[in-house]
Formats: C-alpha cells, sequence, structure tokens
C-alpha cells in the first residue's frame, strides 16, 4: 500500500487520476500541468530497479514537453488575447491524466521498499509505461498548436516528441530479465533447502539498490503489506494464489539477505543507533510499553490525564463503554487524544538500534509468520536462516554473535515458523550457554531470544528440560533489568504447562525472584504486572499456593495497593493475585490479618477506579468471606456504601464480576435476615478467630 500525504492509501501500480474539471482556466491547467512536469523530472536522479532505460527516455520526452507548456503559458499571459480551441483545452486535460498516472508509476519503481517486488512485475511495469508514451503521442498529435500561435521551433518540438513516443518501443530491460532469472534460481534452491551462491544474491541486491540491513526492513514491511491485500482479495474474488505464494517467497529471499548476505554490511544501521544513544541513554523498554497491551506503543497518544497509551488500545477501551483513564481510574471529562510526539520518536530511535519492526502509520503490525509460510521457497529459507544463526551462536565471533542474536529477537517475535525452525535447528542450547556470558548485552539478547521461543510447545520443552535453572537464576542475578524481567516472562509462558509450572514452584528461588520485581522500586507498573501474571500462572497449580504465600506475596500486594502511584491496571492484577491466594483458608488469614478487607471495601467503594478493578475487588472480598464467614460478612454489613457498588458491579455484567457481585448480595441479606432469625445462612465456612477488621 502507498500512504499519501493526504492519508489515503492506494494499491501500488494502481493509478487513480482525477480530471481536471471542464470549466477550469487555460491558465490554471497549465500552472498545473507544468508543476507535474518538474515533480516527474525530479525523478531523474532517482534509482529504478526495473525499466531504467525506458524510462529515463520518457522523462526526457517530458523534459521537452515541460519547455513546450512553458512556451504556450508564456502566449496565454500576454496582453493579446488569446481563445485557444476546445479540442487544445481536452488535448491538455487528457496530458494532465496522463502525467498524473506517470507520476504514480515513477513513485511506485522509485519507492523504497519496493525495490525486489517492481523487479519482479518488469512485465507489468512495462505494459504501464507503454500504454502511457503512447497516449501522450496521440494527444500532442491532436494538439491544436495553432490556438496558440507558438514559435517555429516548438511546434517542431511537439513534432519531435511525437515521432519519439511513437518510435520507441518501450519493453523490459535486457538486465532485468537476467536478474529475474537469477532471482528464481536462487527461489528454486530454497525450495530444495540449498544455499545459494553469495555472490549471485550480492549482483541481484546491487541491482535493485537493496545494500543494508535496514532497506531489508523496509522491503519485507513493503512486501507482506502487499502480500496481506493480495490474500484478502483473492478470498474476495476466489482467485488463485500464485502472487501471494510469489509474494512470500520475496519475504523469505529478503529475510535470508538480510540474516545472511548483508550481516557485514551494517554500518549505517550501527552509526544511526549510536547517532540516538545518548538520547536513548538509561531508557527503559517498559517506558515505551503501552499499559493496556503491554507490547511497545507504535501510536502514541496522551489522555487529559497525561498519561500515554497507543491508540489502538485505548480507542478500544474507550469502545467497551470505560471513560476512565485506565491507569488512575479518574473519569474523564473529554477522550480526546493528542499524539504524543516525543515519545513516537522515542520509540523510533529505540527500535533502530536493537533491530525492533513496528507498524507503519499506528496500525498494529500483522506478523507475516504468524501462519505457516504460503511458499516453499520462503519455508526453505527459513530453515536456512535457523541453520545459519544457530551456527553464528556457536562458532561466530562475538559480533557475530550479537548479530545473530539480534536477527533471532526480530524473527522469533515475528512468527511461529520462524520460532519453530529456530527449535528444530537446536537454538535453544546455543541460547541457555550464552545466558552464562559476562557481555550484557549478549545476555540481554538471548534471553529475550528464549522468551520468545518459550512460546513454543518444543521450545517450552527445551528450556524447562535443559534450563530453567539458569533462566532462574537470570531472574534473579541478571545484568540488566530487562533481563531479569524477560526472565519473569518466559516463566510466566512455562507455567503454562502443568508440569513445568510444578518445576518452577519447586525452584527455591523462583517465586522469590518474582516476587523481588513485584516489591523492587527500580521496576514500574508493566514489569511488575509481567512478574504477577507468571505468579498467576504458577498458582494454577495448587502446591504452589503455600511458596507464594511464603515468599510475602500478601504484604507486598497490599502495599502496592495502598501506593497512590500504583496505576489501574497494576491495581488489578494486584486484587486478582489476592483472590486467588484467599481461595485457600491460609491465604484469607493473610490478607485479613494485614487490612486486606479494610482496603478492599474501600477500593470497591471508590468511585475514581475501573469497572474492571471492581470486579478482582468483588472476587476477593467473596473468598475473604466465603473462608473469613460470619465475621468478614458482619464487616460488610456494617458499611453502607458496600451494597450500592455491589449493585453498581451487578449491573455492570460485561465484567464477568455479576455472578460475584450477586453472591455477596445473597450472603449479606442472609446475614441481615439470620440476625432476626428468619433464615439458616449458606456460608459455612467460618473462622472466628479471625478479626476481620
Amino acid at each position: 500500500m502507498i500512504h499519501t500525504k493526504t492519508g489515503l492509501t492506494r494499491r501500488i501500480l494502481t493509478f487513480p487520476a482525477v480530471q481536471p474539471c471542464k470549466s477550469i482556466s487555460v491558465t490554471t491547467l497549465l500552472d498545473s500541468l507544468i508543476q507535474l512536469a518538474g515533480d516527474i523530472l525530479t525523478f531523474k536522479q532517482k534509482h529504478f530497479s526495473t525499466n531504467k532505460r525506458s524510462f529515463q527516455n520518457t522523462i526526457r520526452q517530458i523534459q521537452n514537453i515541460a519547455i513546450v507548456l512553458e512556451e504556450i503559458r508564456i502566449r496565454v499571459k500576454t496582453p493579446r488575447s488569446y481563445s485557444p480551441h476546445s479540442a487544445a483545452v481536452s488535448s491538455l486535460s487528457e496530458i494532465h491524466v496522463i502525467f498524473q498516472k506517470l507520476k504514480f508509476l515513477l513513485e511506485d519503481c522509485t519507492r523504497d521498499g519496493a525495490r525486489l517486488c517492481m523487479l519482479m512485475s518488469s512485465d507489468q511495469v512495462s505494459d504501464h509505461l507503454r500504454v502511457l508514451t503512447l497516449s501522450i503521442s496521440t494527444s500532442l498529435s491532436t494538439f491544436h498548436v495553432s490556438s496558440f500561435d507558438l514559435p517555429r521551433e516548438v511546434n517542431e518540438l511537439i513534432v519531435l516528441v511525437v515521432q519519439q513516443a511513437r518510435k520507441y518501443i518501450v519493453r523490459p530491460d535486457s538486465d532485468d530479465k537476467k536478474v529475474i532469472a537469477s532471482v528464481n534460481r536462487v527461489l528454486a534452491l530454497f525450495e530444495n533447502r540449498v544455499s545459494p551462491d553469495p555472490d549471485e544474491i550480492n549482483r541481484i541486491l546491487d541491482y535493485v539498490g537493496v545494500r543494508t540491513w535496514g532497506d531489508c526492513v523496509k522491503e519485507i514491511s513493503f512486501l507482506g503489506e502487499e502480500m496481506e491485500a493480495e490474500r484478502l482479495e483473492k478470498n474476495k474474488n476466489n482467485d488463485s494464489n500464485v502472487r501471494v505464494e510469489l509474494l512470500s517467497s520475496l519475504i523469505g529471499f529478503i529475510c535470508y539477505c538480510r540474516c545472511v548476505i548483508l550481516r557485514r554490511i551494517e554500518r549505517d544501521h550501527r552509526d544511526d543507533s549510536e547517532m540516538h544513544k545518548d538520547s536513548i541513554r538509561g531508557l527503559k523498554v517498559e517506558d515505551l510499553l503501552c499499559p493496556i497491551s503491554l507490547e511497545i506503543m507504535t501510536d502514541p497518544v496522551v489522555v487529559e490525564t497525561g498519561h500515554t497509551y497507543d491508540r489502538s488500545s485505548i480507542t478500544k477501551w474507550f469502545g467497551s463503554g470505560n471513560l476512565t483513564c485506565p491507569k488512575t481510574g479518574k473519569i474523564l471529562a473529554s477522550t480526546e487524544l493528542v499524539n504524543n510526539v516525543s515519545v513516537s520518536h522515542v520509540i523510533q530511535k529505540h527500535c533502530r538500534a536493537n533491530g525492533v519492526v513496528l507498524a507503519i502509520n499506528g496500525r498494529k503490525r500483522k506478523s507475516h509468520g504468524d501462519v505457516v509460510p504460503d511458499s516453499l521457497a520462503a519455508k526453505g529459507a527459513g530453515r536456512l536462516i535457523a541453520r545459519f544463526l544457530t551456527s553464528e551462536l556457536t562458532n561466530g565471533d562475538e559480533e557475530a554473535i550479537y548479530r545473530a542474536l539480534r536477527e533471532i529477537r526480530v524473527l522469533t517475535k515475528t512468527g511461529s515458523f520462524n520460532r519453530s525452525c529456530l527449535v528444530e535447528a537446536g537454538c535453544v542450547s546455543s541460547l541457555l550457554k550464552l545466558l552464562t556470558s559476562e557481555d550484557s548485552r549478549i545476555q540481554e539478547s538471548a534471553m529475550a531470544g528464549l522468551l520468545n521461543l518459550s512460546k513454543h510447545v518444543a521450545g517450552k520443552a527445551e528450556i524447562a528440560g535443559e534450563g530453567l535453572e539458569i533462566v532462574v537464576e537470570i531472574l534473579n542475578e541478571g545484568a540488566k533489568t530487562e533481563t531479569r524481567l524477560y526472565a519473569a516472562s518466559a516463566l510466566f509462558y512455562l507455567s503454562s504447562v502443568e508440569d513445568y509450572s510444578l518445576l518452577i514452584g519447586e525452584n527455591a528461588d523462583a517465586i522469590p525472584g518474582l516476587m523481588r520485581i513485584v516489591r523492587g522500586d527500580e521496576y514500574g507498573d508493566s514489569a511488575k504486572r509481567n512478574a504477577l501474571l507468571a505468579v498467576m500462572g504458577l498458582l494454577m497449580q495448587s502446591e504452589n499456593h503455600w511458596r507464594v504465600l511464603a515468599a510475602g506475596a500478601v504484604p507486598a500486594l497490599l502495599d502496592l495497593l495502598r501506593d497512590e502511584e500504583t496505576g489501574g491496571e497494576l491495581t488489578g492484577d494486584c486484587l486478582a493475585t489476592l483472590a486467588k491466594l484467599a481461595e485457600y483458608p491460609d491465604g484469607t488469614i493473610g490478607v485479613i490479618r494485614r487490612g486486606g478487607l479494610k482496603l478492599a471495601v474501600k477500593i470497591l467503594s471508590s468511585s475514581e477506579v475501573s469497572p474492571g478493578v471492581k470486579q478482582h475487588c468483588v472476587a476477593l472480598v467473596l473468598n475473604l468471606c466465603l473462608n473469613g464467614g460470619r465475621d468478614v460478612v458482619g464487616v460488610l454489613v456494617k458499611d453502607s456504601v458496600v451494597m450500592g457498588s455491589l449493585y453498581t458491579v451487578l449491573s455492570n455484567g460485561e465484567y464477568g464480576g455479576s455472578k460475584k457481585a450477586s453472591a455477596l448480595i445473597r450472603m449479606i441479606h442472609e446475614y441481615q435476615e439470620r440476625r432476626t432469625g428468619s433464615v439458616e445462612p449458606s456460608f459455612q465456612r467460618e473462622r472466628r478467630f479471625i478479626h476481620a477488621w
């Protein structure tokens, strides 16, 4: 897709030209034509990856036509009055449309990111250019030159342009055909999982003008967008998937070039990151995460409270009926969103320095590797890349290892197929060994790669089987804060498997390490939430319940709830974890003895917390009542605000707390009726020795 200055988009090699209105003045039409001609001439010095000779010839013709148009404008603006023939104006209007289409074609064929795609579309480009060139000659041949009394040499120039346009036959360059044949040879080798000749690939890259790591990123992004658009079009029209297969193969080709061929041609990329080093020094990755999605923001915006969110996430939040700030819970007078330009710039610099690929124009990036690639060539390229990168981790020097780690971070972030290939290539073992590196950047990148591989079934098995102890060690002693957070997130993914959850719980340092992040002042809300997610995953196994309590989870979580700086999302996570702990009597005792009931009632009655937070609060209070018995319910009865808050949650059924709120309301009614002796209470698990308040 092509993103224009107006924000509109068009598919590549489409030309939505606008016909000038019939009432347009000749002067205005000429001014616009001359401006268009000038725009076309700016492409003279740009790189064409296809049909270079034909485009150069066409631009020379436009240069001659521009001279004619300038002369006509001079004639029109002279004191003598000219009345151009209507056919002449019609010809100029036709040329205006042709110029628009030609400009679109030139933009497409010189666009950064579309170079390989345009080369493979060489025949189609030639057809478009041939039609436009002939259209120019036809319009000029019917042009009424007598309407403007032009000098003889200008008339001769018009005749010359018409003759040249008719005489020159636009056809694909012979060099284009040779390079396309080379690309197809390489793709055939990929299908058979055979590594191609690096010299041949370098010749292809030189021809299309892809020379750096950053160029490859642009190519992959563009090809991915084209593939998604083609897939949608194919499904709509029931067309074949030949085009989708080609685009998928080209993505595999460029990925291979980025990871294997251009690993030594990275100076531009490194210099760029060094240039921005000062501006991102000391930056915490969590500061760039959206508090709602916990992903790096692609389109950061500020709400009324001054907090920043990703546009898509906060828009969904508002669309669900929430009119509060997710972090503070405060009701917003306005849902207007303001672009956070400074944060956006910092995110871009961070991503360039760390090889992170984000969405374009704030749209959520679709992971082009989330499904199995659409071609055998792309699959073969993926396996060759995985084999190469794993070899680099084992046999490369320090810089080669770091480059391989960076590629692994990118690949494992963008799809399950890439993760599968890397696991099959033995990447997990190599990454685990690198966790012992004294180089903090290597250790961090290795842990980030393992985090992404822990999302894969086979990756989970290898990490849990070979490296659980080293991951827990990194959780507690990692050289960088980010490294420890990656370890915490990896434990969360491992905890989704029952056997691995039990293994993590049995490690004496795992749960205390997670709680250390929850308590740590050096960690932000996002980091604490990640650690709590891992704890919640471990709590799915009852055997880990007492271990979490022993690690001091209850006082730590209650302290966070009392801290006014704790954001709304983290507040909800703390309450959810406490509710899970309170499902057992010893958890209930710990919460109540430390003032957890009073705090929960205060949060439940607050008008500034979100409905989602209140849902978790209701779950906590319900478990405290079930295990604490009559004394706990009696406390709720004494607080006149509680019943109103419960009815508010009950009416807001979309948050899933209505059943729990209904159960609490029923308990309170039964308690009140029991005091009058009219009914036997339904809650029996009383703990009379607990002081509820």
